[in-house]
């Protein structure tokens, strides 16, 4: 078991505990933190929804990203990334929503964002916290770091 299952397995103890559901929002990590929240048997009883918005459009339209916030600071940004987590929230009418949205690379960064900036957002009940992280490595390091990083900070937020 990788420390993302190890962390899915921890988070889903406390979201059954709390009666809680989460939806996900993911851009660069395509799906990776779904997909290993619903690895595990009897997830349906706690994972609502994931949405992979990938494109500006796609965040504007499922989650209700407003574009003018894309426009000033960048899909890759702390105030996208809340508006993503709190419109998958929102939208699943659910207590948990989370949000991730970076540059995985190879390409795509600049110098006020390399490679490896991913901005993450957890709205949880009524207050949304967001942070971002620089990674290294290749891109699939980079998604699993990423994936590994929003699980841990949304279980330590919970306890």
């Amino acid at each position: 078991m990788n420390s993302s299952s190890t962390l899915a397995k921890a988070l889903s103890l406390v979201l059954i505990q709390k009666s809680w559901k989460i939806a996900l929002a993911e851009s660069c990590t395509g799906g990776l933190v779904c997909a290993t929240l619903t690895e595990l048997p009897g997830s349906s009883d706690w994972f609502e929804r994931g949405y992979v918005t990938y494109s500006n459009v796609a965040k504007a339209e499922c989650l209700g990203v407003a574009p003018e916030t894309i426009d000033s600071f960048g899909a890759v940004s702390e105030q996208v990334a809340k508006a993503m987590a709190e419109g998958a929230q929102r939208n699943a009418a659910v207590n948990v929503g989370v949000a991730i949205t970076g540059i995985a690379g190879p390409t795509g960064g600049s110098p006020q964002k390399p490679v490896g900036t991913v901005c993450f957002a957890w709205s949880v009940a009524e207050s949304t916290i967001c942070k971002t992280q620089l990674f290294s490595g290749d891109r699939q390091a980079i998604r699993e770091q990423a994936c590994a990083y929003a699980l841990s900070e949304l279980l330590t937020l919970l306890k």
